[in-house]
């Protein structure tokens, strides 16, 4: 299991067994190679070697969108992770998904009741 951080240090997801789990156990996606797809086959963008969701800031029409797996079980997500590596700052052409986008990293099930 493979803690996930944003570029500020916080962990925020873990990789294991080729899928994304957000730090309270929902699935956000699962990893093909390196490139990262949501739930529904969207692509998100790239693992980088220090644990982060990466994505170019102009991707252009091209975007990929694969098939997605059948829903894997849910893991023991662990309580506490290392803390995050030290982390080089991005190039303006490079974003941290969990920072520019949290929103398509959300996970809202169709069962959950609607907040009053």
């Amino acid at each position: 299991m493979i803690p996930i951080y944003q570029t500020n240090g916080a962990w925020v997801a873990v990789y294991t067994k080729g899928h994304l789990w957000n730090v309270d156990g929902e699935w956000i996606g699962f990893v093909a190679g390196r490139e990262v797809f949501d739930p529904a086959g969207m692509y998100l963008g790239f693992l980088s070697d220090d644990q982060r969701l990466l994505r170019k800031r102009a991707i252009g029409d091209n975007v990929p969108h694969v098939v997605p797996p059948p829903r894997p079980e849910r893991p023991d997500i662990p309580t506490n992770v290392p803390l995050a590596p030290l982390l080089r700052e991005l190039p303006y052409q490079i974003i941290d998904m969990f920072e520019a986008y949290p929103e398509r990293l959300l996970y809202v099930s169709e069962t959950r009741p609607d907040m009053e």
